[in-house]
C-alpha cells in the first residue's frame, strides 16, 4: 500500500478500504474446531485471523495459584511471528502480556467461577494473521470458546473498537487506520446485562466523541452479539442432526 495520509484513509465519507464511518469489517465465526480442546473457536475480523482454545475446569498448576472460592482465569494472548509484516520474536512481548490481562479481565464478569473452586480455566488465544482490533476479536473468540467447553456464563462478552480518523468518528479501524488514527476505544460488553467490561481508550477524545463513541461501540457489540449466538447455533444445529443421522 502507498504510503498515506490520515487525510487519505477519510475522503467523501468513505473510507480507504470502501467502508463508512459506522461500518463494521466482514466477520466470520466458526466454534468447536479443534478436536484435542475442551472448547474452540476460530474467528475472521477483516484480515484477522485467530484461533481460541479453552482447556479446564481442571486441576490448578501450580498448585499455589488455586482459589478456594472460584476457579483461576488464566489467558495467553499470542502473536505467532508470522502474524505481521516484520517478523516478531515468538518471545511473549509486553504488549501480549498486558493484552492477555486485559482479555481476561473483560472475560471474568460473565464466566461463573465460582461454581469451580480450586480449578483453572486456560484460555489460549493464537493471533495467525493481525489487522488492527486484535484484542476484539479475541474477545469474541474466547467468549464462543468459553460456551463450546462448557463453562457456565452469565452472558456472551462481545468486543468492539472505535477510533477517530482525521478528526472523524470511525467503527472498528484496521491496523493502517490505527497507527493514523487518531484515537482507539476498544468496548467489550455483556448485552444481557447492560454491562461493559472492558473500556480503553488510546489517544484523545472530546467528552462528545466519547458518549458518541460509545454508544456507536454498543451498537455494534449487539450486532457481534448476535453473530456469536448464530455462530454456537449453528454448530450445536449441525452436532443434533449428526446425531440423529448416526441413530437412524
Amino acid at each position: 500500500m502507498p504510503q498515506l495520509s490520515p487525510e487519505d484513509l477519510f475522503r467523501n465519507g468513505i473510507r480507504v478500504d470502501g467502508r463508512r464511518w459506522n461500518e463494521l469489517r466482514p466477520i466470520r465465526m466458526e466454534v468447536g474446531v479443534l478436536d484435542k480442546a475442551d472448547g474452540s473457536a476460530y474467528v475472521e475480523h477483516g484480515k484477522n485471523k485467530i484461533l481460541v482454545a479453552v482447556y479446564g475446569p481442571r486441576e490448578a498448576h501450580p498448585k499455589h495459584i488455586a482459589l478456594p472460592d472460584r476457579a483461576t482465569i488464566k489467558c495467553r494472548y499470542h502473536m505467532a511471528p508470522f502474524s505481521v509484516e516484520e517478523r516478531k520474536s515468538p518471545a511473549p512481548s509486553r504488549r501480549e502480556i498486558e493484552i492477555s490481562k486485559v482479555i481476561r479481565e473483560a472475560l471474568e464478569p460473565a464466566i461463573l467461577s465460582e461454581y469451580y473452586p480450586r480449578t483453572s480455566i486456560d484460555i489460549f488465544i493464537e493471533v495467525l494473521q493481525s489487522d488492527g482490533g486484535s484484542r476484539c476479536a479475541g474477545i469474541n473468540g474466547a467468549s464462543l470458546a468459553l460456551a463450546d467447553a462448557g463453562i457456565p456464563m452469565r452472558d456472551l462478552v462481545a468486543a468492539c473498537a472505535v477510533g477517530k480518523i482525521a478528526g472523524h468518528l470511525a467503527l472498528d479501524l484496521s491496523d493502517v487506520e490505527d497507527k493514523l488514527g487518531e484515537a482507539d476505544m476498544p468496548v467489550a460488553y455483556m448485552p444481557t446485562y447492560n454491562s461493559v467490561t472492558l473500556l480503553q481508550m488510546d489517544g484523545v477524545f472530546t467528552h462528545d466523541e466519547f458518549a458518541a463513541g460509545l454508544e456507536l461501540a454498543v451498537e455494534n457489540c449487539k450486532k457481534i452479539y448476535q453473530m456469536q449466538k448464530e455462530a454456537l447455533r449453528r454448530q450445536y444445529l449441525e452436532i443434533g442432526s449428526e446425531g440423529i443421522e448416526a441413530n437412524r
